[in-house]
Order: C-alpha cells, then structure tokens, then sequence
C-alpha cells in the first residue's frame, strides 16, 4: 500500500488530504504544515500524524510519495528533496513564478528521472475529458477554435493577490493548460488586454481583474479565452470546440438541474456553484486517481512539469502583450 504525506493544509491541502484518506489502495500517513493549529485540526479529522515541518514530512522512511499543496514558493524545494530521495510527487501549479528558476527544477526532475505530475486539475474535470474524447474521436473534425470562460465568483483576498504572480499566472494559467491541451498544438503568438474593472485598486500591485486573451498555433487555430476575478452569479466555466465537422461544448453546474416557471419568472434555475472546490471536487479525485494510476503502471504522468513550463511561458508573454498592447511571439 503506498504511503503518502500531504504538504499544506490550506484550502487546497485539505482537498488533497481528505482525498488520500478516503481512497482504500493508498495510506495518508501525515499531513505537514507551519501552521498548527491547521495541521492538527487536519490530522485529527483524518487520523494521521501532523507535522510542523514540511522538509521533515518528506524524509519520513514510512512516506512513500508526496502531495505538495504548499505556497508557490516553496515548491520547487519540496518536490526537488523528494525527487532526490526517489519519491514521486504530485505538485499543485505552479512550479515556480520565475521561470528561469522552474525550468531550471524541470530540467533536474528529468536528469533524475523523476516521477513528477503537475496539478492542472482543469484536465480532469470529468466534462472536460469527455469534451477532449469527443476531439480525440473526431467528432469536431480538425480544431480551428477554442474559446474558454474563466470567471471567479469574487475577488481573492488582497493579501492572496499581493503573492499570487498576478492574474495570467494564477488564473489564466490553468487556461492556458487546457487551451494547449485541446487545440492539440502549442501556442506561437498571444495578443491580450487587462483592465481593472472590479478593483481600480490592483493598480499598485500591479494586476488586473478582468483579461482577454488572443492564441495562434503555428497552422492558424485560434483560442480565444475571457477571464475576471467576479462573476456575481458563481463560478463560470465554461469552454466550446469548434472544428472543420461541427462543435462541443461544456456547460456550468449549479445545485440541481430543477427549472421553475411560475407568474413571476420564466425558467428559473439555481445558481451556478459558487466556489472552485465546488464546481471541481471530481476532477481533484480524478487527478489523484490518475497520479496513482500512472505510479502502478508505469505509464508517463498525464500532466508534467515541463507542462507547467509551456503554460508559464504563455502566462509571462501575456503580461507582456497585456502591457504593450503588442502581439508577443512565444
């Protein structure tokens, strides 16, 4: 059975914890994390050890593989330590906010061999697979768009803000994954504009709350992917395929499917899910699944860190497009 530690106890930690305990074939064995009133609450609720100290967590000789569900800064260090020590590594996104220093951590996760999977949890939505299936069994014939609705049903905490890289690294970054994911070709060319339309008070980060983005393949497919930090109606997600045979197109999830039709409204329905641990708590058990899956069988990890590199690169050229008000070459 293999034995793993969590790292973090945060929202996403907590996802990740709650997750291992509940799968028969594996072992939660700790949950670590600086914060301790956190870490004990967790390690109580789930019956495990906790830990003050990540680096300790990871050393353990009863700990297997790792889960690293920390702040972004200190994932390259964490996953690096037990990549060295030969444990693979589930790591949320993404690797790094500096680039030089991801790619530097990419490229000795793949001297050492290492078994590393990056958390781009968006290609585990169940409604996203089944859309990429339908690509893979040619129903929308050739890929020409791609147009992706990212929205958030509120702004982030600003201190969150303050550290999270900005918008097109923390947001639109899982975007990015997903448009290199299903338009089956990388991105050459990003055209994009930011603006500040919830918080004009994100200036001094500086950073933006509502984003456009433009992408071209080298063959001419296009993506185009919207993106704001508000939606009052709740988490808006959605993402269509158009192709040379027709398209796809998945929707948003609410509650119920329930519809009212009385004297005071026509087709009403519930709002959509409110937050992202709502609307994606199958794709996180799916993400865990195939992580575990790829472990038993051999097979490569189906998102990587050098995935996380791509969707960084194209994060950095937007900003710079967003800026410039240029196209940007990737």
């Amino acid at each position: 059975m293999l034995r793993i530690a969590v790292l973090g106890a945060g929202r996403i930690g907590r996802i990740h914890a709650a997750n291992v305990a509940a799968d028969r074939g594996v072992k939660l064995v700790a949950v670590a994390d600086p914060n301790k009133e956190a870490v004990e609450a967790l390690a109580r609720e789930l019956g495990c050890d906790s830990s003050l100290d990540c680096k300790s967590a990871v050393d353990r000789d009863d700990v297997d593989a790792i889960i690293v569900g920390t702040p972004t800064d200190t994932h390259v260090d964490l996953t690096l330590q037990a990549v060295r020590l030969g444990k693979p590594v589930l790591c949320e996104k993404p690797i790094d906010l500096d680039i030089d220093r991801a790619l530097a951590a990419v490229e000795e996760i793949e001297r050492l061999n290492g078994r590393v999977m990056l958390a781009f949890n968006r290609r585990f939505d169940p409604d996203a697979m089944r859309l990429k299936q339908a690509i893979e069994d040619g129903e929308v014939g050739d890929v020409r768009q791609v147009v992706i609705t990212s929205r958030d049903p509120g702004l982030a905490p600003l201190e969150y803000l303050r550290h999270s890289g900005g918008i097109f690294r923390d947001m639109t970054i899982h975007d990015f994954d997903t448009a290199r994911w299903l338009l089956g070709e990388e991105p050459v060319e990003v055209m994009a504009m930011g603006s500040r339309l919830v918080d004009p008070g994100l200036e001094e980060l500086p950073d933006f709350d509502s984003v456009m983005v433009l992408l071209r393949t080298a063959s001419g497919k296009q993506c185009h992917i919207n993106g704001s930090r508000q939606a009052v109606y709740g988490f808006d997600q959605r993402v269509e395929v158009f192709g040379s045979k027709g398209m796809v197109l998945n929707e948003n999830h609410r509650p119920s499917s329930l519809r009212r039709w009385t004297s005071e409204q026509t087709e009403a329905r519930d709002p959509l899910l409110n937050f992202f641990l709502e609307r994606h708590a199958d794709s996180y058990k799916v993400e865990l699944d195939r992580f575990l899956t790829a472990l038993e069988t051999g097979a490569a990890m189906p998102a990587t860190p050098r995935d996380g590199i791509h969707a960084l690169r194209i994060a950095n050229c937007a900003i710079e497009a967003a800026n410039s008000g240029k196209a940007v070459k990737i």
